[in-house]
């Protein structure tokens, strides 16, 4: 999250085949001992860190497994954690030597379901524990309606904007429409704001900055079950970019090779006037960005704001391989109670996934910034994640999307993104 979001790869330890935990249980791995208690075991969970380098995700699963093993003291954990950056690769090899985790939590999960790797969650979550996660998250946790994804990490968008240069410009409260967005951003121009309108359109992420913008205009990635990546309506919202933003220079220069990273730097050095933006954003402005002067609002809509938002999640998944289905679910069982998931979105400044944590987090006065993301997450719409394609067709967009706002015609960019969105389709058949 996203994902950022956002917002979770260091070779995976692996037990060695033949150990002594192996013996313990290499039969009826996922059995119950006594008075109805999982069987001692070791549970192989593998982790994403989203780069803080710090430590801390490390030190909050290690709290966590503290926590499970008060209760359950026979079941050992053995904790990987992963650099984001190489975590597909890692959990790719694993997956092709057949060394996986019991538990993982990283990014897509689709492809595994595909390959008939992963428990549904119904066989490794209680239903309590299931029923406080919520709702809106399911359709992109699903396939075929079975739920094979756990949300663990989530984020959802809102408009940040520098209230000094606001200020300076004359402009009296946030946008709300693109007409809106498109006179604030001219004002801006004219009193010597460098970059008014910030359109990260690069490698990094031009999916979810597109996503935000086609959401206000009735577009989708998919309609049903079909990919509708060219349609009418994602077309014109691209025309509108270039006519509107990026011809009259509102935007910064080459917004289609410009990643979102360095559209927030610009944003932190009080040279961007507005961004879209989710709430990792908030820490950096408290901690390291103190004199920006900023606020959050709805994303403009062509009509007026967003009353959905892009979210973006990242998942923990359940593998089937070492048949450990009972201590699976009493791990899952604590990670996901209010407190150790309070503590992680707490930590990171991450959306919520869960009802409890929801309801904590919007009555604390200290997550009054975070408010307005954890609100909008009831709404939250996300990518198809849980279609094989979209595995093929997102990367795609990353390296090909630009060009609709570097001087190529957004309907051929489009077209020819559907093109392979539905090539990806009859592969996955």
């Amino acid at each position: 999250m996203a994902a950022a979001a956002i917002g979770l790869s260091a070779s995976l330890m692996l037990t060695a085949c033949g150990s002594d935990d192996d013996k313990d249980d290499s039969s009826d791995n996922g059995a119950q001992g006594g008075s109805g208690a999982p069987k001692d075991a070791t549970l192989k969970l593998a982790v994403a860190d989203y780069g803080s380098g710090d430590g801390s995700t490390k030190a909050y699963w290690d709290g966590v497994i503290k926590n499970f093993n008060a209760k359950y003291p026979g079941i050992k954990v053995d904790l990987e954690v992963i650099s984001w950056d190489d975590i597909d690769k890692k959990v790719a090899t694993m997956i092709q030597n057949k060394q996986l985790p019991d538990i993982l939590q990283t990014g897509g999960y689709a492809d595994k379901v595909a390959d008939d790797l992963l428990y549904p969650v119904k066989d490794v979550m209680s239903d309590a524990t299931r029923a406080d996660l919520i709702e809106s998250f399911l359709p992109s946790s699903s396939v075929g309606g079975e739920q094979f994804g756990i949300p663990f990490t989530s984020s959802a968008r809102q408009m940040f904007y520098n209230k000094d240069l606001f200020a300076k410009a004359g402009i009296a409260e946030p946008p709300k429409t693109w007409d809106e967005l498109k006179a604030a951003a001219e004002k801006l121009k004219a009193a010597g704001v460098a970059t008014p309108y910030g359109l990260p359109m690069g490698s990094e992420e031009p999916q979810g900055e597109f996503m935000n913008w086609f959401l206000g205009n009735g577009g989708a990635y998919k309609t049903g079950d079909k990919y509708t990546i060219n349609s009418q309506a994602n077309v014109d919202t691209l025309n509108w970019i270039n006519d509107n933003l990026v011809k009259p220079g509102l935007t910064e220069p080459n917004p289609g090779t410009k990643k979102r990273a360095e559209i927030w730097t610009d944003f932190y050095g009080g040279s961007a006037g507005m961004v879209n933006g989710h709430p990792t954003m908030l820490p950096q402005l408290k901690n390291k960005y103190p004199n920006i002067n900023f606020g959050t609002a709805p994303i403009p809509g062509k009509s007026g704001p967003l009353t959905e938002t892009l979210g973006v999640a990242d998942y923990v998944m359940a593998f089937k391989q070492n048949g450990h289905k009972d201590q699976i679910k009493a791990f899952l069982d604590v990670a996901y109670n209010t407190e150790n998931q309070l503590k992680f979105q707490q930590d990171n400044s991450f959306v919520p996934v869960t009802k409890s944590v929801m309801t904590k987090m919007a009555a604390d006065p200290a997550n009054e910034k975070l408010k307005p993301f954890i609100e909008m997450m009831p709404n939250a719409k996300f990518y198809p994640v849980n279609d094989t394609a979209w595995d093929v067709i997102s990367p795609k967009i990353k390296t090909e999307l630009g060009a609709a706002v570097g001087g190529k015609s957004p309907k051929e960019v489009l077209d020819q993104l559907q093109k392979a969105a539905e090539e990806a389709v009859k592969m996955q058949q």
